[in-house]
């Protein structure tokens, strides 16, 4: 019997009471499912906290749903619109592009162009074989393919201009295969004694049958799965420019003009599809043009990678916004996932009146020890805002971060954190499946990064008790609820906004709250949020950044698709990968890739404190500093007995731990903000954050470096507004600890009670004494 599996996801993550949303659910070895509206409370199973708390709510579609086992296509891919058929040549033909393959021995077999089914055997494509040799085939069924193959292979990360014609008459079929390298497009340079360049041709038994049901492809070809469904598999690695077919098959001279750059206007041109047709300043989408006169357009699939480096990529320029002709790199990755595309399981209609908060569909199937659960996270925000609180869930970070396989790909995870992962059964499948996609921590098969996550698909590590094994705490939504519990436990009025609200709407989406309070690692911001953020504090609004590492890293959002997020990395920071070079900027929004302060928009421009250092193992607490006893800012401490703040905490036992962020003048701190109290005594798994240094060298640990610290710091802002900032990803984590009866709590406490108060902040009187402190 096989074991039971729920898993499950939603249309949207945001959504209003007596809206509706839609279930996706999977289920393996189940028919039916029990499942339980639920609001979430508290994540972390830790047992110095409260430990997981949810509370069910009623629901009209609680109770039992049918449920079924979903397909899920894996792969990115483009499919070309040609419902007249155009591609499926019955006589003479040509193909034609230019390839950069990613990993051509890969052991599988590749189809980059074509219209072939390679269940019935009919139809032609070009493709690589197993060992990397490029491959022109035409079949008319099961015993009637033929296939001609060069003798030279493909060389890893090499751009080829790659052709082949078919004359219907003589049967007469050639390909042609010749380098296009220069001295910055690829891998290898000339000094590499390669062979590219390979000709071949020979006479076939017939032309190419065509089913009606083939569409014509790219990266992919069509098949069947074992239920007898259409899928697309045989993907390319790599990365696809400039393509095209005629309706005649092209002599030599005719290729090498093409291979030129230059495309013949001829009559027989039946599509080309220029790939770096559609560029804007602020990125390009999925549709590949057709510019000929059939408009054939290709439509993405798992979103392949746009804004790549092309065929004529001289090097000059590092984005496609000043030479969009030499980006016409599109790249295909067989693992790509953005969308798992499962039809709806249930549209459930929300309760009018729903209280604003982190929410799940909960699933139960089985008995016992076969019981399988699963909550389907979602968030909904009021109706009409009205509370005076707002708690901002960094979702895009969750997604930056959804189904992350950090400590089982990258070896030097333990070093970094500085302790062996922990793994959970829940971390050993996510990396066992392949139908559940990457996150942008991880890297396809062929060694590029992931740039591209999505909710559309089951995130195994946006549950409410997940841990997070490389540093073995509860982390992202985990790690949040517990700022949810406390506000819950303290009984402030609060309503609850996600980055895709704040990303949507802008400022809008703050402005009618008092207060906005962050989760404990917003680390990804598109610039419409962080514009958005800094309006909010600037107007008069009063920010409380619960945690570290926050507003670091830059993200794009495509307007009508906000399930997806795209990273990429530079080469400074902290990076689990590198973008090649040109390739730095997102196809999403044109933004430069990477951390925000090489931007020019450091973290400490706008809460006052950014990124010093990271690590894992023993965290730990605060000290007053000096400044907390001022009367302006004395209000903060107030009822803490000593100096010691958070000496205690959820993640590894201290309020200051796993990242930090520091107090720094130079990056842009403004210049009245005051050091409410700080860390120290790191361990040596904290390291000084790259951005920071010119020089790798002995001594940038806890034990030796000064900037190996977390900073509580506080501003006031123009309007009224001011900013208080805890420093540390794990201060969240170390409220729920006794009950919430802690220091670490008094103090964000003193700080809410003042920033949702209808009049002046407390020590105003004494303001004057501010502005001498720069």
């Amino acid at each position: 019997m096989a074991p039971v599996r729920l898993f499950g996801y939603t249309d949207r993550i945001s959504v209003k009471p007596g809206e509706a949303i839609q279930f996706h659910v999977s289920s393996e070895g189940a028919d039916t499912a029990e499942a339980q509206l639920v609001r979430l409370i508290h994540g972390d199973e830790n047992p110095a906290g409260p430990g997981f708390v949810e509370e069910e709510v009623a629901c009209a579609a609680n109770g039992t749903w049918r449920v079924e086992r979903q397909f899920t296509q894996v792969g990115s891919f483009l499919e070309v619109d040609d419902p007249a058929g155009r591609l499926a040549f019955e006589g003479s033909f040509t193909l034609f592009a230019f390839v950069h393959p990613t990993w051509p021995a890969s052991g599988k077999r590749q189809s980059v162009i074509g219209r072939w089914d390679g269940d019935r055997k009919q139809g032609y494509g070009i493709g690589l074989d197993e060992k990397g040799y490029l491959r022109f085939w035409i079949g008319r069924g099961e015993d009637a393919v033929d296939c001609l193959a060069a003798d030279t292979p493909l060389q890893v990360q090499m751009w080829y201009f790659v052709a082949a014609t078919f004359d219907a008459k003589t049967r007469r079929a050639t390909l042609y295969q010749v380098g296009v390298g220069n001295r910055y497009n690829g891998l290898l340079g000339k000094v590499a004694l390669v062979d590219y360049d390979s000709h071949a041709s020979a006479i076939f038994r017939t032309g190419p049958g065509n089913l009606g049901t083939t569409p014509f492809l790219m990266a992919g070809s069509r098949r069947r799965d074992a239920q007898q469904r259409a899928c697309v598999s045989e993907f390319y690695w790599g990365k696809i420019d400039r393509c095209g077919a005629f309706d005649q098959a092209l002599q030599p001279g005719e290729l090498d003009t093409i291979r030129s750059g230059l495309v013949p206007a001829m009559e027989s041109l039946v599509a080309y599809w220029d790939t770096t047709a559609g560029y804007t300043d602020r990125g390009i989408g999925d549709l590949v043009v057709d510019v000929g006169r059939h408009k054939l357009n290709a439509g993405g699939y798992n979103r392949p990678v746009r804004g790549q480096t092309g065929w004529n990529w001289d090097g000059f320029t590092d984005c496609f916004r000043l030479a969009p002709h030499e980006f016409g790199g599109i790249e295909f990755h067989a693992d790509a996932l953005t969308d798992c595309n499962w039809k709806a399981t249930r549209v459930v209609t929300l309760p009018r009146g729903l209280k604003s908060g982190c929410y799940a569909m909960r699933l139960r199937s089985g008995r016992g020890k076969s019981l399988s659960e699963e909550h389907v996270v979602f968030f909904v925000r009021p109706e009409k805002p009205q509370a005076r609180i707002a708690f901002l869930f960094p979702t895009l970070t969750y997604l930056a971060f959804a189904n992350e396989r950090l400590c089982f790909d990258h070896p030097e995870r333990e070093a970094l954190t500085g302790q062996p992962a922990v793994l959970s059964g829940i971390d050993i499948e996510m990396y066992a499946r392949a139908d559940f996609g990457l996150s942008t921590y991880d890297m396809h098969a062929d060694g590029s990064g992931v740039c591209y996550s999505s909710y559309h698909r089951p995130i195994l590590n946006m549950r409410p008790r997940y841990r997070m094994p490389s540093l073995d705490v509860a982390s992202g939504l985990a790690a949040d609820l517990s700022i949810i519990a406390w506000l819950d436990h303290s009984d402030f009025d609060y309503e609850v906004l996600t980055d895709e609200d704040l990303h949507r709407d802008g400022p809008a989406a703050l402005s009618p709250y008092a207060c906005v309070i962050s989760g404990a690692r917003p680390e990804y911001y598109t610039e419409r949020m962080l514009d958005a953020t800094e309006d909010y504090i600037a107007d008069g609004g009063r920010y409380i950044y619960a945690g570290g590492n926050g507003f670091n890293a830059t993200a794009g959002v495509r307007d009508g698709e906000p399930w997806i997020v795209e990273c990429r990395r530079r080469d400074d920071g902290y990076k689990p990968w590198i973008s090649r070079y040109g390739e730095h900027y997102m196809a999403t929004d044109g933004m430069r890739g990477g951390p925000w302060k090489v931007l020019g928009r450091a973290t400490q421009k706008l809460v006052g404190i950014g990124l010093s250092s990271s690590g894992g193992g023993r965290s730990e607490p605060y000290r007053r500093m000096p400044d907390s006893y001022h009367r302006t800012v004395s209000w903060i401490t107030k009822d803490i007995d000593g100096e010691i703040i958070g000496d205690f905490g959820l993640a590894n036992n201290g309020a200051a731990g796993l990242a930090l962020d520091y107090y720094d003048r130079a990056l842009g701190t403004p210049p009245h903000t005051r050091i409410i109290a700080s860390s120290g005594g790191h361990t040596d798994s904290y390291v000084v954050n790259q951005q920071l240094v010119l020089y790798s060298y002995l001594g940038l640990y806890g034990s030796y470096d000064w900037r190996v610290h977390a900073d509580m710091t506080y501003f006031t802002a123009p309007h009224g507004g001011a900013v208080f900032a805890c420093g540390s990803v794990a201060f969240a984590q170390s409220l729920p600890v006794n009950n919430f009866r802690n220091s670490s709590s008094r103090v964000l406490a003193n700080v809410v009670e003042a920033f949702v108060g209808t009049g002046r902040l407390p020590g105003f009187a004494w303001v004057n004494e501010e502005k001498q402190w720069a």
